[in-house]
């Protein structure tokens, strides 16, 4: 017996046996900081167990479909990361939800390949099911314009991709975020919505998009969260960040991050999907890349992906940022780390050495 075997079995109309649910409750229970991170213990966790299984035999299908449109091409990655996560998290959301009298704002911050839009996608399904509505924003969507970021640009020259710190409507992303948090659902509300293939991939804001309620927000982006260091963690920087040059752009991103933080301040919780090795997002960026260009559609090559990622990396570093971020309990709620083939390696909540 394994999980898998129980889910598919599920999947093929059996019904849940108490042996299957003391089961997984058992396998749960082994990975103790994911069953502490989705509060199950051995006196509340069979009836976790099984409200889960419930809930699982109602959404798998459309959440299979739902990952198959995706890219996902198996269904036991589909199955297992529908049990292990999206399912408990979609449930966790419920819980933080129903303590406030107002939505909930949950970030979501993750790189390339880490899968934020597909864990974004699927908890909003999964989350219909429960009577929930969702909406989804990306920091993307907070872009400043075209014409906005042209003028950035004439400012500050090393801007040259959209992206960093410094190329967002921050107050455009408060107000927003202060109007989901307001209590009275019968005012609409309009969500910024930003299409990247325009102006030859620099992008553009594009017509807004009208929002009557949310339950729940899911805001997610490449640096959702992220608070500013220390000066003094530049003074022995990281490749790529490697010239005076390198260090003054890093060192003044790090200051134009301290103008996000009343934004930041707006989330009710932060989850962060972070690579067992940052370099992974540059692998993984790559792959997208070939598969777009096997397609018959234009592709970055290696070099202007080695040359794409290794600018961000420099503005905003992994391992100067992302790192102290998810020792953090009092900024990051729950750290998915993620293998490199997109799988789960552990799920769990920071706690202070």
């Amino acid at each position: 017996m394994n999980s898998f075997n129980i889910l598919e079995n599920w999947c093929h109309g059996i019904p849940p046996h108490l042996q299957d649910l003391e089961f997984l409750l058992t396998e749960a229970l082994e990975k103790s900081q994911e069953a502490n991170a989705f509060s199950i213990t051995p006196e509340n966790g069979l009836e976790k167990i099984k409200t889960r299984s419930q809930l699982f035999k109602t959404v798998q299908g459309e959440v299979q479909q739902l990952c198959q449109q995706l890219g996902f091409k198996e269904s036991q990655p589909i199955l297992l990361m529908l049990w292990r996560l999206w399912l408990p998290l979609a449930l966790q959301l419920v819980q933080a939800k129903q303590q406030l009298n107002r939505p909930l704002i949950q970030g979501i911050l993750g790189g390339q390949g880490t899968g934020k839009t597909t864990l974004a996608k699927v908890c909003q399904l999964i989350l219909s099911y429960l009577g929930y509505t969702t909406v989804g924003i990306s920091l993307d969507d907070l872009y400043k314009t075209y014409a906005e970021r042209q003028q950035v640009q004439t400012i500050d020259s090393r801007l040259i991709w959209r992206g960093p710190p410094g190329t967002h409507d921050i107050q455009l992303g408060i107000k927003l975020l202060d109007q989901f948090r307001q209590t009275n659902k019968n005012q609409p509300i309009l969500v910024p919505r930003f299409d990247k293939s325009l102006h030859n991939g620099a992008g553009d804001r594009v017509k807004f998009e009208t929002i009557n309620k949310a339950d729940i927000v899911l805001f997610e982006g490449w640096f959702v969260g992220v608070q500013p260091v220390e000066e003094t963690r530049f003074n022995y920087p990281l490749p790529p960040i490697l010239t005076e040059a390198d260090q003054k752009f890093a060192r003044d991103m790090n200051e134009k991050l301290k103008d996000y933080l009343p934004l930041w301040e707006r989330l009710d919780r932060l989850i962060v999907l972070y690579p067992i090795n940052y370099q992974l997002s540059k692998q993984w960026r790559k792959e997208a890349e070939h598969k777009m260009i096997a397609s018959g559609k234009t592709g970055m090559t290696d070099t202007e992906i080695e040359e794409f990622v290794n600018y961000f990396w420099r503005s905003l570093h992994p391992e100067l940022f992302i790192t102290p971020l998810i020792q953090n309990p009092k900024l990051v709620d729950l750290v998915i780390e993620i293998k490199p083939d997109h799988s789960v390696s552990k799920i769990y909540h920071p706690t202070q050495e």
